[in-house]
């Protein structure tokens, strides 16, 4: 039984405390040092950046969201113990947790971080695929001769480098396939190392619930409920010939996932479909001059995230919600690819002003699709809209200030509407 010491890195027989350091982190398992895929997922991630850079808010209930009506991006683990969770209304999570302390996110500050993870991420392994700012899939098969260490023994140093290096944790699940790597990582959190082996992988998912499975929402674990399916072992039932049947593709997916089967394989170039930003009001409106100001903003998020991730889009989406729930949603393919948000803004404000003056919104979003890399964006400007170069160039140079000075440093009148 092999065991990994994760402060010291020092492997060696089964032990409860480590013959180095006598650290008790000491992680055990029959395969530990023969497993290759993983996922990393950082603690917390926003919660935990706001709280490294505010030690104010160290032993306190942080937020990451805002507004009565808009929605947790994410919580502390303090606030999770009360009960808040990822995508929960505020006004509900306020309820729960009515002394947590609410933070605005700061995206440009988290992808800056989750930039330096990845790139500890990438000495580690060229197969790297993300999931988000803040988790990804690690595939390390054939890299202990070039480590000169079995990859538990990697992960274990990319961990303890983000927590000395950036002031962050991160949890790791490692197992045989992509399926298991991601439910191991949530078993032992915060700055967790869990492994699912393959010998194990049938006595783990003996009798767990399906909603387990990443990808299976509420309304996919409704069908299931309905066919009477709550468990692994309501699916090892089943026929294959007959969940596909019932739920196409999806069947097939299921009945391999039951038996612990992941073919998939870590991608490192992912594609990204769409860039995407929106936000619920605090009061249903139809004031012209606040709503526009929310669409400036919702730009402004989708352009920096575009710029983060080096893309442009070739086509524009405003989405609107009525204060009846009625979802409207247009898109305009644009001459040219873009990632600035000047350009964005006039092409949704030319859909946003033909929407009904007499109806009150709750929610408006923008978004770029059809991606391409930010080297075909802006290659001329549009000749019929005279101060358009003027006013790209404008942004670009904004972008460089605040780059220097800080996301504050210029702040458009549009924006404080």
């Amino acid at each position: 039984m092999a065991s990994l010491c994760r402060d010291c890195l020092l492997t060696g027989p089964d032990s409860n405390r480590c013959a180095s350091c006598r650290s008790p982190r000491v992680i055990t398992h029959p395969e530990l040092l023969d497993l290759s895929i993983a996922h990393m997922d950082c603690d917390a991630f926003y919660a935990s950046v706001e709280k490294r850079d505010n030690p104010d808010l160290a032993d306190k209930p942080v937020i990451i969201g805002g507004g009565r009506r808009g929605v947790v991006s994410t919580a502390c683990y303090i606030a999770r113990i009360r009960g808040v969770k990822s995508a929960m209304p505020m006004f509900q999570a306020m309820k729960l947790c009515p002394d947590a302390v609410v933070v605005k996110p700061r995206m440009s500050v988290y992808a800056d971080i989750s930039r330096q993870i990845r790139q500890m991420m990438d000495e580690l392994s060229p197969a790297i695929e993300p999931l988000s700012l803040d988790e990804a899939f690690i595939d390390l098969t054939g890299t202990k001769k070039l480590h000169g260490a079995p990859p538990a023994v990697m992960l274990a140093k990319l961990t303890k480098r983000m927590r000395l290096e950036i002031g962050l944790t991160g949890s790791i699940g490692l197992s045989h396939n992509k399926f298991l790597a991601k439910i191991a990582s949530d078993l032992d959190k915060p700055h967790g190392f869990s492994v699912i082996g393959k010998c194990d992988t049938t006595s783990f998912l003996n009798n767990k619930p399906v909603r387990l499975i990443w990808g299976v929402g509420k309304a996919m674990q409704e069908s299931l409920e309905k066919a009477g399916i709550r468990s692994f072992n309501d699916l090892l039932r089943w026929e294959q010939r007959d969940l596909n049947e019932k739920f196409g593709q999806m069947g097939d997916r299921l009945w391999h996932l039951a038996r612990g089967e992941d073919y998939r394989s870590v991608k490192r170039n992912a594609l990204i479909k769409s860039i995407s930003n929106e936000t619920t009001f605090s009061q249903n409106t139809s004031d012209p001059i606040i709503l526009d100001g929310h669409l400036w903003r919702m730009c402004e998020k989708v352009s920096e995230r575009a710029k983060v991730k080096k893309l442009a889009g070739r086509v524009a989406t405003l989405k609107l919600k009525t204060s009846s729930h009625k979802i409207l949603t247009k898109r305009a393919t644009l001459r040219e690819a873009t990632q600035l948000a000047d350009t964005l803004y006039h092409a949704l404000r030319d859909m946003f002003e033909q929407r009904d003056l007499n109806t009150d919104y709750r929610l408006l979003g923008a978004g770029l699709s059809n991606l391409c890399p930010e080297s075909d964006a802006e290659r001329s400007y549009d000749m019929l809209d005279a101060k358009a170069e003027q006013r790209g160039k404008a942004e670009r140079a904004s972008d460089a200030i605040k780059e220097k000075f800080g996301p504050s440093a210029i702040i458009k009148g549009r924006a404080l509407r």
